[in-house]
């Protein structure tokens, strides 16, 4: 592609959904050899003008340009056919396949015998290795997907995007499931890619890795183009100004919660999983806020989820109340009245073809269960819109398929659904990843109120500044081991980062 040709032009780009103008007269430039990072909170339509991009929605108006030439795709294929390739968000592999199948699925190196083609299992695995070797991942091409983790996913996905021999890669939220040496080795590949000519599209909610990597930065807010500026000219208050149109003078939220009274006592506390947390104790306090950090590999999900009765334990004791508490499974959890929203929404927390009405009821549904079985429609109704109302959810209506929503309103409708069982503890599993800074806000908000109430709360986060304005208290943990217990008025990023790594090489 010549340098003065324009890698990818949009012009007056317009998408309707039912009841959602999604992108209304949206225009993006981007130029080859350059990172060209899109922001804007959950549901400004960074999602959507990619997939118009990628031909997985047709726009309604407007016309694309890909190295000056106007195109129109049917589908996904004719985009890579075009050297358009995208890493989405959320992952899809095929889980019982090998690494190099996944990557080279639908087009595997074949030899020809005769009128018979077999796969050339040799030769995909050459290219494999020397794709990783030229990316620098190291990943065993012959392993299966299913014996991954999200990062070594996000990985090969990176990988398979590269091997379309793509000028324009779009690279949705590429660093979620990353440890901070990963998002160093991405950075490297993507800097490999831009002095190769070719163009990132890098949507993104961590500002900071924005100005670090990005040329030039587009601003979308409420389905429309903000504008688009040079990132050495942009800070992280002017990207949030423009992003949410106003200031955030103050990230989190003043809280005035006092804890109380020990609510839960955790003595001891070993996994069944000998690769997992042991003798680990703790308190948590009525009207708390308890974080939970460490890095990737600490085993804090691992943890959350024992208490919640989701994995077996080997040993110790849980007392909520100061009694002692037998929980085996999620039914015996909302028993002793515990909520946990799960670290992936996507795979764990949504009902994606259900309705906002049916995901926020479904952790309840025995309160509305009537006479012969049948569901009281009204009362379910009214507390669903209660919910709505309380937590601001941006929704059409009730009946709208949740996975239509935005990241943080999807995230909303969670909340609500736990809500309504009346939880007197709530563990919340990475609450924001994914989600917009003035969602961020908002769900923050909802978590102070909930301590102001007196409900207690556990929020394991990876983001130092959140576990820092959001924590009474912060636990860090490290490879399965607690390390420390620190207060919130006297942490700092340093010294959990020094527990965090406390037992590692």
């Amino acid at each position: 592609m010549n340098d003065s040709v324009l890698a990818v032009e949009m012009r007056g780009i317009s998408k309707e959904f039912p009841g959602v103008k999604a992108l209304d007269d949206v225009s993006l430039v981007v130029r080859p050899g350059t990172v060209h990072a899109l922001m804007g909170e959950n549901g400004a339509g960074k999602s959507t003008l990619m997939k118009c991009l990628f031909g997985i929605y047709r726009p309604d108006k407007g016309e694309i340009l890909v190295g000056g030439r106007k195109v129109s795709f049917p589908g996904a294929k004719q985009a890579l056919d075009s050297g358009i390739s995208m890493i989405h968000q959320e992952l899809h592999p095929i889980p019982h396949m090998s690494v190099m199948e996944n990557i080279w699925l639908g087009r595997y190196p074949v030899r020809n015998f005769g009128v018979i083609k077999l796969v050339n299992a040799s030769k995909m695995l050459r290219e494999t290795k020397a794709l990783f070797q030229d990316l620098r991942i190291e990943i065993d091409p012959r392993s299966p997907v299913r014996e991954l983790s999200v990062s070594k996913i996000q990985s090969m996905e990176m990988a398979k995007a590269v091997s379309y021999d793509a000028r324009v890669i779009i690279m949705e939220k590429p660093t979620s499931s990353l440890t901070e040496h990963e998002v160093i080795l991405l950075f490297e590949i993507i800097r490999k890619l831009k002095n190769e000519g070719r163009a990132v599209i890098y949507i993104s909610h961590k500002m900071e890795e924005i100005l670090e990597i990005a040329d030039e930065v587009t601003i979308m807010r409420d389905g429309r183009r903000v504008g688009t500026y040079p990132a050495r000219e942009l800070t992280t208050d002017l990207i949030i100004n423009r992003m949410v149109g106003r200031d955030l003078t103050h990230r989190f939220p003043p809280r005035s919660n006092v804890p109380g009274e020990v609510v839960l006592s955790i003595q001891e506390l070993t996994s069944a999983n000998p690769r997992s947390f042991r003798d680990v104790s703790f308190e948590l306090r009525k009207g708390e806020i308890l974080g939970l950090g460490g890095l990737v590999g600490a085993q804090r999900t691992e943890l959350v989820e024992s208490i919640f009765g989701l994995r077996a334990l080997k040993s110790g004791s849980i007392k909520i109340r100061g009694k002692e508490a037998r929980i085996q499974n999620s039914i015996q959890a909302k028993t002793q009245r515990l909520a946990l929203l799960t670290e992936d929404r996507r795979t764990t927390g949504i009902f994606p073809v259900l309705s906002v009405y049916d995901n926020t009821l479904i952790a309840n549904i025995s309160r509305y269960i009537g006479k012969f079985g049948l569901l009281r429609m009204r009362q379910g109704t009214g507390d669903v819109q209660k919910s709505i109302d309380l937590l601001r959810v941006k929704t059409p209506n009730q009946t709208t398929r949740i996975e239509s929503l935005s990241g943080g309103n999807q995230q909303k409708v969670i909340f609500a659904r736990w809500l309504l069982t009346e939880p007197d503890i709530l563990i919340l599993d990475e609450p924001t990843r994914g989600i917009d800074v003035g969602a961020k806000y908002e769900i923050y908000t909802i978590i102070a109120d909930l301590a102001q109430q007196g409900k207690s709360i556990i929020m394991i986060s990876s983001e130092m500044p959140e576990l820092l304005g959001m924590s009474d208290r912060i636990l860090v943990m490290c490879e399965g081991r607690l390390t420390g217990i620190l207060e919130g008025s006297k942490a700092s990023q340093e010294r959990i980062m020094e527990l965090a790594t406390q037992f590692m090489d």
